[in-house]
This record gives structure tokens, sequence and C-alpha cells, in this order.
């Protein structure tokens, strides 16, 4: 359904240090800088982080979170980890297991160094 998302950010190094870590941490490569903007690609889609592009500064969504898959419950705390040591914010209840209509997930959240909110998500077996 999606090609990319992209995040506002206020500087872009900041960014690239957070997200190098994160998106490193669940086996993407680092991002590429193009001008006023970092991609991390993958078969899967492109995130994105841009300075904007009407000058104005970045701000983050009020009720916006952005997920990102993971293959294990450690994964989702490799991916909390490096998003703490590099400038992210814990938000909500620490990394583990919550149950609903979707079945078991176990969640991690996090905001970036510019007040994004994300999310790491292990959709555990039935």
């Amino acid at each position: 359904m999606f090609s990319h998302i992209m995040v506002g950010t206020n500087d872009l190094e900041r960014s690239r240090r957070f997200y190098d870590a994160v998106l490193g941490a669940l086996g993407i490569a680092a991002g590429h800088l193009d001008k006023h903007r970092i991609f991390w690609r993958t078969r899967a889609g492109v995130f994105s982080a841009s300075l904007p592009i009407d000058g104005k500064p970045a701000t983050a969504a009020n009720g916006g979170t952005i997920g990102f898959a993971c293959s294990s419950a450690e994964q989702v705390h490799a991916w909390h980890e490096a998003g703490l040591a590099h400038g992210g914010a814990a938000i909500e209840d620490p990394p583990g297991v919550r149950e609903g209509s979707a079945g078991k997930l176990y969640l991690a959240y996090l905001r970036d160094p510019d007040g994004n909110k994300i999310c790491a998500l292990f959709r555990m077996p039935a």
C-alpha cells in the first residue's frame, strides 16, 4: 500500500545518527543523503527524514505513529536500546507483550530526536 514514509527533521545529521542506529538494529543499511533528505531503502519500501521544503521548522504529528516490523522480541529490544542510545526518548509502557484484537504483539515505542512517535512491532505466533 505504501511506497515510502517521510518524517520531518530540523537536524539531518542527528536524524541520520538516530535512524542509522535504530534501522541498523533491524538489519537496514545506513541512510543515503540526497540534498535535504536522507533515504533508507529496502525491498519493502523507503523511509526518509527530510528538512521541510517550505523552510519552516519540522514538527511531529499529533496522533501519528510509524511502525517498523521486527522478526523477534530480541530485535524489538535491540531497536529500542539503539534508539535510547542515540537521542530517542522512551514513551508509553516499557517494551513488552500487548494483547488485543490483532493477537499478541511485542511492542516498543520511542520519540525520535524531532519528536516523531515510532514503534517496533513483532507479531507473536499464535
